[in-house]
């Protein structure tokens, strides 16, 4: 997993930061976005295999985010992640092609885990070469 390109999307900056911190610790590569409309702006640039998405933020929210992304980018996997869900956006989510849902805050053990298993529907990572 650690070659797989991560997007971090969410609109609390020292909260994103710190997540992009704890993940490049482990050795993954991690980019930040802070709004859904800087989310889509760079994936016309260049698009990440994960991507971990905040629902509430401003201007364009993350289920419209994940909307565009699963018409447009299908094959980026996208796990959300909210402080404010309900169980009516969980469902939306997965409906709309989520691979996870987890409510903040998460523990970072979880959401790799969570990783793990995007990737994996990716076709790109082979559990077992964590097993070592």
């Amino acid at each position: 997993m650690n070659a797989m390109k991560i997007l971090l999307v969410d609109d609390e900056e020292e909260f994103v930061t710190t997540l992009r911190e704890r993940l490049e610790l482990r050795g993954l590569n991690a980019q930040v976005a802070l709004s859904g409309e800087a989310a889509l702006e760079q994936l016309e640039r260049e698009q990440p295999d994960l991507m971990v998405l905040d629902l509430r933020m401003p201007g364009i929210d993350g289920v419209e985010v994940l909307r565009r992304v699963k018409a447009k980018y299908p094959r980026i996997q996208v796990v959300v992640m909210t402080g404010h869900g309900s169980d009516d956006d969980r469902s939306t989510c997965l409906d709309l092609g989520a691979s996870g849902y987890h409510k903040k805050p998460i523990d970072i053990g979880l959401l790799l885990e969570s990783l793990r298993e995007a990737a994996s529907m990716a076709g790109k990572y082979d559990a077992e070469q964590d097993a070592g």
